[in-house]
């Protein structure tokens, strides 16, 4: 995720924890011709065009902007969203994985070309006058889809045979405002694993992934849920994974039934109840699965990682939130899980209650892991006048990718925690 956190200060800013899909389809369904979003405008900034420029990325909207204006009608337009889509997404794994082109001297596990490149599609495709009658719920249809192929959503695969099969998802960077040459390690380590395997002691373990937007409306439309469903009873282990705190790894305990309010990367803020299905049976808490004593205990890095038990809840019967090191009382309601009340906490309180209602809490592994902050290098601080890379951020956001993998690893040659 991306993940702003309670209680914890960035840059003299709280890091709340999370992340999100598209506003882009609901929003769309209304008018023919919609106005760029707030995402799509940060665009224009040379922040944005000189990551595109760099990875080679610029070209790639270019191509689909040529290949849209020359549709001639939906079912066109629709074949190549899907087409390009799938195509941006493959790109950056590629690029990321070391094949093909550099496509400039951006180093190759950067997240950001894929998060820019994908907006400036979705521009294209919102703002697009055909000259063909396009419905607004069609258009809804086109972003929805390019939404899902250029995030991995859809290229969730694994072979027949017997691998381990591992599900891990990231988010897009986020708080674009304080910083836009932000990049999101989570998102990065989507990229760098997807479709690889590692080697356990339990045998070769298939990682696949997908990325999520940081957008609450997206997650209210339950993005989250349409992506996993059909791969839970299939895995061997989840993992979400988002940015957390500065200079630790924490493994969530505990996921909290509440949005805290920070605004998301529309500028758009939500306060309240996580919505689901069948809220009758909404808990207030679900828990890990994932074996928090041996991934802690487990030599995985540079960066220490914790068991992270800590909540904010409201008593049973009280009024006032109150913070509870060792996880919540009976009867309490959330106010924050161990990841915070954002995005990241959202994505992994949706997983895991999906977990626990296709009936796999005490068989599946999974839960949330947080990275640390991914940080520039001193020197290269100021938003206004830094870089958009320097060489320890290029190594702080390696040395991430490789210590998640090595709790993936970890994790495959653990029991489940129930």
């Amino acid at each position: 995720m991306n993940s702003l956190r309670v209680r914890i200060g960035v840059l003299g800013l709280a890091l709340l924890a999370g992340l999100s899909a598209p506003t882009t389809g609901a929003a769309a369904a209304g008018s023919a011709a919609p106005t760029p979003t707030v995402e799509e405008q940060r665009l224009d900034r040379p922040v944005p065009q000189e990551i595109l420029r760099r990875s080679g990325f610029d070209a790639l909207a270019s191509q689909f902007v040529r290949d849209l204006r020359a549709a001639r009608s939906y079912a066109q337009a629709r074949h190549v969203v899907e087409r390009e889509g799938s195509a941006l997404w493959r790109r950056a794994v590629d690029r990321a994985q070391g094949r093909g082109p550099a496509g400039g001297d951006l180093s190759r596990d950067d997240d950001r070309p894929l998060y820019w490149a994908r907006l400036s599609m979705t521009r294209q495709v919102r703002t697009w006058e055909p000259g063909f009658t396009l419905s607004g719920t069609q258009r809804g249809v086109l972003l929805g889809a390019l939404e899902r192929t250029s995030r991995g959503q859809s290229d969730i695969r694994y072979p027949h045979g017997g691998l381990k099969r591992v599900l891990v998802t990231g988010f897009d960077p986020f708080t674009l405002d304080r910083d836009i040459r932000i990049s999101n390690p989570s998102g990065a380590t989507a990229l760098a694993l997807d479709g690889t395997v590692i080697e356990t002691a339990e045998g070769p373990a298939r990682v696949e992934t997908a990325v999520f937007p940081v957008r609450w409306q997206d997650f209210a439309d339950e993005t989250v849920e349409r992506t996993l469903r059909p791969y839970l009873k299939k895995v061997d282990l989840f993992t979400t994974v988002s940015q957390g705190r500065v200079g630790r790894f924490d493994i969530e305990r505990t996921n909290g039934a509440w949005r805290g309010g920070f605004p998301d990367n529309e500028n758009l803020t939500r306060t309240e109840a996580i919505p689901v299905t069948d809220p009758a049976s909404q808990p207030q808490w679900t828990s890990t699965t994932l074996p928090y004593k041996e991934i802690v205990a487990a030599n995985t890095g540079r960066f220490p990682v914790y068991d992270n038990t800590s909540v904010t809840e409201i008593p049973a019967g009280g009024t006032e939130a109150v913070v509870r090191p060792d996880g919540p009382t009976a009867g309490s309601t959330a106010r924050a899980g161990g990841g915070g009340n954002y995005l990241s906490n959202e994505i992994a309180y949706r997983a895991t209650l999906l977990r626990d209602r296709l009936g796999l809490h005490d068989t599946l592994p999974g839960g949330h892991v947080h990275t640390p902050v991914l940080q520039f290098g001193a020197g290269n601080t100021d938003p206004a006048t830094g870089s958009v890379t320097d060489p320890e951020f290029v190594r702080n956001r390696l040395d991430i990718i490789a210590q998640v993998r090595t709790i993936l690893k970890v994790t495959v040659d653990s029991p489940v925690t129930s």
